[in-house]
């Protein structure tokens, strides 16, 4: 048996992972256990996890891979600011000492906290290093169900790269091309993340989601001033607009002067039409260059099958448009695309990259739904339950599945915790808020009342795979809520002359089909198949609610409020029932109504960590 711990950490959603023998056993980030969103410390409480979940010490497994290799980034980081001196000395003289006392010497750090864990573990040889974008390539590529397949990685920056384009073929996988930081897709569009108000490396989604409430009247404003773009989806930025590199802001005046406008205080100012079509031009300007991208790659490379990761991978417009133009028949995006997910991509590229482990048919989704995270038994449930000072009722999970699915059809709204936690940014009906799509009062709703966030937000239908084409204009599987595509043109309902005059956030309140809670302003929705095998328990849930209403889709949205990572624990989940508007709670087989739960304040209910 060779056993292999993956770690990311230290600088965006730190996480870890197991492979043994080639398999995923387990994986998890950091802020699910600390309660800290996008934390990037030491993955402390998932290595736990892990070595709970595998059934091993940590002396026990044979290698530990951390998902990049901090000396070649502290190249980047000395070569950049010599390129921009003195311009960059500020943020020179602040980082560089953190740099030496924290980050550079990794493998000493790693291994001394590693310690902790077990003090058996004695070996630092076992410690090793994958660069960033390879971890990337292989998280995408080593799960996917492709033998052969191109793999294209976009995100902010690892090392040097930020783009990559890499071929796979069985165990094998190289990187034939790069683009170079500074220039990077991800960082243009966290600049404009940043310009609209919304924040750095957290809010990018955001800006997708608020896109289509405005038209790209600055794309060319874009194009002309701030990337050159070329045919073939290559690019440069133009570095006197941005401060990335070397100072302490995504922008500088000049790119504010380009738009005449100061960037929004999110304190202080509303969202504007002006902010809508700002969203909507970076967003149209990224999908133009990954489509000419994913274009010329086809073009070169050949190939039917794409795979992809990285943090611009959860694009999931831009992933839907790739396979509405069928640049490849194929696509998969690995579910936990950010650098979290770099934590599996580094232990599978050393089982397969490093020992030369052959990758043998059948060729399959080896993610397993992305349910790698915790999962809590019935017994241990009752028990968290009980201490709380929850008041519950058991019920056996045919009648639950039933009792579930009326109370969905009856417009109450469900936190819905069952087994394994997800790994990666999407809840796929394991911690997930459950809702009736048919509701045109719904997404307003869960926005305000449950999220507690902005209403424009959107809401994610999940829908029976096999009812797949009755509702949406997607002919491809989507088990990780990763691609977007139009609702059914059956299903629309035409709008008034009035309400085609509507604009910006107005266009929200219009009921544009029979499942409005989950259709977007342009007709589209960001879609999840989901599958019996992979998640039984959700998948009978949705065939009930099907039978009382004859609609095989129902409202998945993260269960979690704003500003909160996605729950983990019965803990978790029962702290935030109790501090929104959601109607039920169900935990395993139990279940828990609002209204005959005990008045108390939040302050009396138990929070772990």
């Amino acid at each position: 048996m060779t056993s292999i711990l993956g770690i990311s950490a230290f600088y965006h959603d730190s996480a870890a992972a197991a492979v043994i023998d080639g398999k995923i056993i387990a994986a998890a980030q950091e802020e699910r256990f600390s309660r800290k969103k996008h934390d990037s410390r030491y993955p402390f409480c998932a290595i736990d996890f892990i070595l709970k979940e595998s059934k091993l010490k940590l002396s026990d497994f044979d290698y530990i891979v951390f998902y990049e290799k901090p000396f070649l980034k502290f190249e980047r980081l000395l070569e950049t600011y010599v390129a921009f001196a003195p311009r960059g000395f500020k943020s020179f003289s602040m980082s560089m000492p953190v740099w030496l006392r924290e980050k550079l010497f990794q493998k000493k750090i790693i291994f001394n906290e590693l310690k902790k864990h077990d003090k058996n573990f004695n070996d630092i040889s076992k410690i090793h290093f994958s660069e960033h974008h390879f971890s990337h390539a292989a998280s995408a590529f080593y799960p996917s169900p492709f033998k052969e397949s191109i793999v294209l990685t976009l995100d902010g920056v690892g090392e040097w790269a930020t783009t990559t384009v890499a071929k796979g073929d069985g165990k094998n996988l190289e990187i034939l091309k790069e683009i170079h930081f500074p220039h990077s897709i991800g960082l243009l569009y966290t600049a404009f993340t940043y310009y609209i108000g919304f924040k750095v490396n957290s809010g990018e989604y955001k800006v997708m989601g608020l896109a289509p409430y405005g038209e790209p009247k600055y794309k060319k404003i874009i194009l002309d001033n701030l990337i050159d773009l070329k045919k073939d989806g290559t690019f440069r930025l133009n570095m006197e607009y941005f401060d990335y590199a070397t100072g302490l802001k995504m922008i500088n005046n000049k790119f504010l002067e380009l738009f005449d406008r100061p960037a929004r205080n999110p304190q202080n100012d509303l969202l504007t039409q002006f902010h809508m079509d700002i969203a909507s031009s970076i967003q149209s300007v990224t999908e133009e260059v990954i489509l000419r991208l994913t274009k010329s790659i086809a073009k070169e490379f050949g190939g039917k099958n794409l795979c992809m990761a990285g943090g611009v991978a959860l694009n999931c417009v831009t992933n839907g448009k790739i396979l509405k133009e069928k640049i490849f028949d194929n696509i998969w995006i690995q579910p936990a695309a950010g650098d979290a997910g770099g934590a599996l991509g580094a232990a599978l590229a050393f089982w397969y990259n490093e020992l030369k482990n052959e990758r043998l048919p059948p060729y399959r989704d080896e993610m397993q739904g992305s349910y790698l995270g915790p999962s809590y038994s019935d017994n241990e449930i009752e028990k968290q339950l009980i201490s709380l000072g929850a008041n519950f009722e058991k019920f056996p999970e045919d009648e639950l599945l039933k009792i579930a699915a009326q109370e969905l059809s009856n417009e109450k709204t469900i936190g819905w915790f069952q087994g394994r936690m997800e790994f990666g940014p999407r809840a796929l009906g394991s911690r997930s808020i459950l809702a009736d799509p048919r509701s045109d009062k719904m997404q307003k709703t869960l926005n305000l009342k449950v999220k507690f966030r902005e209403s424009f937000r959107p809401f994610a239908p999940s829908v029976l795979k096999e009812d797949l084409s009755k509702w949406f204009e997607l002919e491809n599987d989507s088990p990780y809520m990763l691609l977007v595509a139009d609702v059914n043109k059956s299903i629309r309902e035409k709008m008034t002359n009035e309400e085609k005059k509507l604009f910006g956030i107005k266009k929200l309140n219009i009921k544009r089909s029979s499942i409005p809670a989950v259709t977007h302003v342009d007709y589209s929705a960001r879609i999840q198949t989901v599958h019996e095998n992979t998640n039984p328990k959700y998948y009978r849930l949705i065939q009930n609610f099907k039978k009382i209403t004859n609609c095989s889709v129902i409202v998945n949205t993260s269960f979690n409020v704003r500003g909160e990572p996605i729950v983990c624990s019965v803990e978790d989940a029962y702290r935030c029932f109790m501090g929104t508007d959601l109607d039920m709670l169900i935990c395993g087989n139990f279940v828990l109504y609002k209204n005959n739960q005990k008045t108390q304040s939040m302050k009396q209910i138990k929070i772990s960590n």
